[in-house]
């Protein structure tokens, strides 16, 4: 008999944390290729891969065109292979449900719905077109064939539903038991690409039909949390009245927003009433671009009001970040106390520090690389701009080392447990090359900056990245406080010096500096750093220390 709860998500030290057998857990995971998890055969090597990057859960696809052939009838033969493979290595899993949307198209939709254009509408981008061109870029005069089920379809979402609350019904009787599956991700950034909303005879009539009054009452009535443009558009509209009328020039995105979202609700309603995992929905980012260059009505920052209004089987919005701007989606995806969950991002060199520093310091949810298997190869998706990639990241040209991405995954995923405690506290805290640059010294002195410094009331560490004697630009270090006079640092490509903060007590000097590493949770201390490793303490590689010190006057 199971004696703990199913995984679920809790607010603790005022942080949104999951809970897996009563115990706050981080996903250190990564996300396969869409087809890979479609064999389990091809997976052995994948699941192996993973292994080795100290991953502890997998983001795998499962897709209704395949548990679903024929309407009726149902075949999990393949997620129960994959839930077999996990537990066979100790890994957990969270499967994206690849339903009536997959990157804003509706390729994974089983093969009786894709045929059946009455029952199952498709779209409209351009008035009475099923299938219509969708510009790739602002930039070029080149469009792509494009199509995908209309989130105003009431039979789509019926029969999305039902098939997801079936899959939901097979994870609990085939995994609550040994809670292999702990969460679910609904659908896959869902929206409209090529219009700001759809333009069929039935979607016009909806938008030039009163908006719902309690609707238009939340957005008024939540306006402090808002993006400067839509709090702009809901302020300055009117109380009732059509879409145009009540949200202005950002009508047609809240328009889209609110049927996608209810549309994923209503898919997540009826899992959730089956086995109520913790549910995600994830989105290709605005990149500031115009609604349609981007799946318009997908859980982007600016509609999340909408969302929490339509869509509260939803636990978590998720962003795909494939851009340079890495903290500001995190800050921005986090700044209304939401837990920062990255199901997808690049595997160029800043892959194994952002996994450091989102753990360090945003105390993440899940950290997850899109195709880990690729990490240490050259990026050649040049397609990927056509799925909200920037390819022109100057990132992407450096692979990400394997060996670093292992040495980090391993390091974090044996500290695992000591560090999801100390989530929503500040004994907690990272800082990263990428996203702490030192303040330059007023007369211009490199050796003069000051560096990236973490705070923890008693003492605090600095951290030296790119300088004159470490010339990479890739580091980050995390630290966990233990007491007033210990703490545990993991960084690579830094400096770091430890300093009292007490005025009272200004001076610090080492008991003990330790580098080793932890096996099955226990710690194997190494080498004891004294003379000229203490003097200058550097991390040339991964490592952890585990550091005793004293303060006096």
């Amino acid at each position: 008999m199971m004696n703990h709860t199913i995984p679920h998500i809790e607010t603790r030290n005022n942080k949104q944390v999951l809970i897996v057998e009563d115990k706050p857990f981080i996903l250190l995971a990564g996300e396969v290729h869409n087809s890979d998890s479609s064999s389990p055969k091809y997976m052995e090597e994948i699941w192996d891969i993973a292994g080795q990057l100290g991953m502890n859960t997998l983001l795998l696809p499962a897709t209704w065109e395949m548990i679903e052939p024929e309407e009726g009838c149902f075949n999990f033969e393949v997620p129960t292979e994959l839930i077999n493979q996990a537990r066979e290595r100790g890994m957990r899993i969270v499967f994206l449900w690849f339903g009536s949307w997959k990157n804003a198209e509706c390729m994974y939709a089983p093969g009786w719905v894709k045929q059946d254009l009455k029952q199952f509408p498709r779209a409209q981008i351009e008035k009475g077109k099923n299938k219509a061109g969708r510009a790739i870029s602002p930039s070029l005069p080149v469009k792509i064939p494009y199509t995908t089920l209309s989130y105003l379809g009431e039979e789509t979402v019926k029969a999305d539903a039902k098939a997801f609350a079936a899959f939901m019904s097979f994870l609990k009787t085939y995994d609550e038991e040994q809670q292999t599956v702990i969460a679910v991700q609904v659908e896959n950034e869902t929206g409209l690409l090529g219009a700001s909303r759809e333009v069929s005879d039935a979607a016009d009539a909806a938008f030039e039909a009163a908006v719902p009054e309690a609707f238009a009452s939340y957005m008024r009535s939540h306006t402090e949390t808002m993006t400067e443009e839509i709090r702009e558009a809901v302020l300055s509209g009117k109380e009732q009245g059509s879409w145009k009328e009540v949200f202005g020039d950002c009508a047609d995105e809240i328009f889209s927003a609110y049927y996608v979202s209810k549309f994923v609700n209503t898919v997540a309603e009826a899992g959730k009433k089956v086995y109520p995992l913790p549910m995600a929905a994830n989105c290709w980012l605005d990149k500031g671009d115009k609604p349609g260059t981007y799946p318009t009505g997908g859980p982007i920052s600016k509609v999340h009001e909408v969302w929490d209004f339509c869509a509260p089987n939803i636990d978590v919005y998720c962003p795909d970040i494939y851009v340079p701007q890495f903290k500001e989606v995190c800050d921005e995806y986090t700044r209304r106390g939401n837990a920062l969950f990255i199901p997808e991002s690049a595997t160029h060199g800043y892959a194994a520090p952002r996994l450091c520093y989102t753990v360090g310091h945003y105390h993440a949810m899940c950290y997850s690389p899109f195709g880990f298997d690729d990490i240490g190869k050259p990026f050649t998706a040049v397609q990927a701009f056509l799925f909200g990639m920037d390819v022109t990241d100057p990132a992407l040209k450096t692979p990400q080392n394997f060996e670093e991405y292992a040495a980090y995954g391993q390091i974090l995923k044996e500290m695992m447990p000591m560090l999801a405690e100390a989530y929503g506290t500040d004994c907690l805290q990272a800082v990263s090359a990428e996203t702490d640059s030192p303040a330059p010294a007023a007369d211009g002195n490199p050796f003069g900056a000051l560096p990236a410094t973490m705070n923890f009331g008693s003492f605090s560490v600095s951290v030296t990245f790119k300088s004159p004697v470490n010339p990479r630009s890739d580091g980050a270090c995390l630290c966990l406080k233990v007491s007033d006079n210990e703490c545990w640092v993991v960084g690579n490509a830094c400096g770091i010096s430890l300093n009292s903060a007490n005025p009272d007590v200004p001076n610090l000097d080492f008991l003990e500096v330790t580098e080793g590493c932890f096996e099955k949770g226990r710690w194997i201390p190494g080498r004891r750093l004294n003379g000229d490793e203490a003097a200058q303490m550097s991390m040339s590689s991964p490592s952890v220390w585990h550091i005793r010190f004293f303060t006096y006057e």
